[in-house]
């Protein structure tokens, strides 16, 4: 699953691939930005490595489909 999350006064986004559901990725941002007393979102990437991102400097978060790699050098 590809996740991309805009921190608002930076330039790029923070663009991972996560083995988590869509509905658990969608839980978390939720909790992180209605609860006043967690001031951190706490995502997991595919090789177990945590995202922290403070939540009151989400300005976006992006659930995609997960991209499978590329192989070769044919058009799709």
């Amino acid at each position: 699953m590809e996740v991309k999350i805009g921190v608002q006064h930076a330039p790029r986004e923070i663009v991972f691939e996560s083995k988590q559901t869509p509905e658990e990725i969608e839980s978390a941002v939720s909790a992180a930005l209605a609860d006043s007393g967690s001031n951190m979102l706490n995502l997991a990437d595919e090789h177990g490595r945590k995202i922290l991102v403070p939540a009151d400097r989400v300005a976006y978060v992006e659930i995609g489909e997960h991209s499978g790699r590329k192989v070769g050098f044919g058009t799709i």
